[in-house]
């Protein structure tokens, strides 16, 4: 469209998050008085979300603009609409819904004349008109235009694509209006998805083509193999409005392992799209060519830099080994995977990482995590999209997903599946203002993995977690004491939580701070609630044994042992074949700390 506006990205989210806070507050009469009034303000954010589904599958404007039309009610008195177009020199209509005297295409002002549409087109600011008075009084050239279809007020917004200005919608209404911010904001958002909506429509058939394709590549994961079963989900930019940059993927590696990946190209168009496309066959052809994890991204970083497009990626990408279980994974700036344990309690795994791809800083150091999938355990891979739409931030979107994951067995992996984006793009609470209901405002990309019970042998029953620290890692043991509490989210005393965690970072302490190797942490809860037991146990190759001695007052360390002496209900020292084991163990009813 001649003389469109460019606008920042970031101005633009800041500029929706505000319009949908002002949405959640929208206020306006019913019938009913303020119950049905506050009824209808949790119930808008789901009309939007069924509106933006339906306007993603629109054929044609005309579709659109009777989609939107349903939305009316007392609040939005919405009777008439067009949507405008503008060459060099004129404002034309491409499109209506509800007048009784305007055809397609009938309707052309010269875009510098005195008419709110012919306005918006050039400065890319909405006009709201509250009267035919107000209209009367700010554009008295074209008031006749007013008065041809009796409407009583009129909003014209608008259209933005790509952060484009590419048209104006008018909404006309058969009642006065008062136009608060909360009224301002719904019309706003209304105006976004229909800008989507008509872009899907007017793109080239090449762009549609593509995007039906990808789509349709999300919607399934093969097969797996025997020992491990795999299901997937996608969901594009609000809830199908265009298809962004997300993407996850199954492939089957040479000698009978499978390789998971996971990713996000930077935006939500349809050169994300585009870019994504690429990126996803390049890690294809490395991850055939037998390259570990480390190797296939550090490829496919050099693959995106160098098409120059100024974009980056997040990812992670694993090798499972169905017969021991074993993971190995290297992650670029994706969020972190979640572990679901057999009796549904999940814990965030914190995975060594480096910077996204793409950036091209020459530092290719995406360093290799070993995971050990237990029987009936799940592994979550996820897009940022799931974790934080709707307002929530990273730890708010945690809680989210932990809620949504934890319920029910392992068997039906499908059933967690859907569960999670149940949670996410229909919330049960009502909306609030950290937390509004509206459109998916990122893609959503969901990957689940699980290791399948085995018919000749069973892994021990209860609550595991297995931890390696390398010497290189000491500011991971914050992260270490977090996957522990997991473990421990529902012990029955709370303060021994507290004893468990100290013990733990004790010993692992040790042997960062003692010795030159790894400590190798491996906790297990057995028995039934409120009667059980806490082991954990941290091994490391140093064959110098522990041996308790008295700190000084003002002495740094020396207080391990005594510590164990003093909390644990058991503890002691078995030697391996190379190096050390220290172990410690709490009953959950046990005896009261001193």
């Amino acid at each position: 469209m001649g003389g469109g506006r460019e606008h920042g990205s970031s101005e633009e989210y800041a500029a929706e998050v505000r319009q949908v806070e002002a949405l959640n507050r929208l206020e306006g009469p019913t019938e009913g008085g303020a119950g049905d009034a506050s009824a209808r303000v949790r119930h808008r954010g789901a009309d939007l979300l069924v509106t933006g589904h339906a306007l993603a599958r629109a054929d044609s404007l005309g579709e659109a603009l009777a989609l939107i039309a349903q939305l009316a009610d007392t609040t939005l008195p919405l009777c008439g609409q067009a949507v405008f177009r503008a060459d060099r020199e004129l404002l034309h209509c491409v499109g209506q819904f509800g007048f009784r005297s305007c055809e397609d295409n009938a309707f052309r002002v010269p875009l510098g004349s005195d008419y709110p549409g012919a306005q918006v087109a050039q400065t890319g600011h909405p006009v709201f008109l509250e009267s035919p008075q107000e209209f009367h009084a700010r554009f008295p050239a074209t008031r006749q235009l007013a008065d041809r279809e009796g409407h009583q007020a009129w909003a014209f917004l608008p259209l933005m694509t790509y952060g484009q200005l590419t048209g104006v919608w008018m909404a006309a209404f058969d009642t006065p209006v008062d136009m608060t911010d909360s009224v301002r904001a719904l019309l706003m958002t209304i105006a976004r998805l229909l800008g989507q909506s008509i872009e899907q429509t007017y793109t080239g058939e090449a762009d549609r083509a593509l995007s039906r394709s990808l789509r349709s590549s999300m919607g399934r994961t093969g097969p797996g193999v025997d020992g491990l079963t795999t299901t997937a989900r996608y969901l594009p930019t609000g809830g199908g409005l265009m298809v962004g940059g997300d993407w996850f993927d199954c492939l089957a590696l040479p000698n009978g392992r499978l390789g998971l990946v996971i990713g996000d190209v930077q935006g939500h168009d349809m050169q994300a799209a585009g870019l994504m496309s690429q990126l996803r066959t390049a890690i294809h052809a490395y991850a055939a060519e037998g390259h570990g994890p480390d190797a296939v991204l550090v490829r496919a970083s050099h693959f995106l830099a160098a098409l120059d497009e100024d974009r980056f990626a997040t990812c992670i990408y694993l090798e499972a080994d169905p017969a021991s279980g074993i993971l190995r994974i290297a992650r670029a700036g994706h969020p972190h995977p979640v572990l679901r344990l057999p009796d549904g309690t999940c814990v965030l795994k914190h995975l060594r990482g480096g910077l996204p791809l793409g950036l091209d800083l020459a530092e290719d150091n995406y360093p290799v995590n070993v995971l050990t999938l237990r029987e009936n355990e799940i592994l979550m891979l996820c897009t940022d999209g799931l974790i934080e739409s709707g307002g929530h931030d990273m730890y708010s979107g945690w809680l989210r997903v932990r809620n949504a994951l934890s319920p029910g067995g392992p068997e039906d992996l499908d059933g967690l599946a859907d569960r999670l984006l149940s949670a996410v793009v229909a919330p049960q609470a009502p909306p609030t203002r950290d937390r509004p209901a509206s459109v998916t405002e990122d893609d959503i990309a969901l990957l689940l993995l699980r290791r399948d019970p085995s018919a000749t042998h069973a892994d021990l029953p209860g609550r595991h977690l297995h931890l390696t620290l390398e010497q290189d890692q000491a500011q991971a043991l914050r992260d270490a004491r977090t996957e522990f509490q997991g473990l421990l989210h529902d012990w029955a005393r709370p303060e021994q939580i507290d004893t468990a965690v100290l013990l733990a970072s004790e010993l692992l302490g040790n042997v960062l701070v003692h010795t030159e190797h790894a400590a190798v942490l491996r906790a297990g809860i057995s028995g039934t609630p409120g009667r059980r037991r806490l082991r954990v146990e941290v091994t490391d190759r140093s064959d110098d044994v522990p041996h308790r001695r008295a700190p000084g007052e003002l002495s740094s360390s020396g207080r391990g042992l005594v510590l164990l002496d003093l909390l644990a209900h058991q503890w002691n020292v078995r030697p391996e074949p190379e190096g050390k084991t220290v172990w410690f163990e709490l009953d959950e009813d046990g005896p009261e700390e001193p």
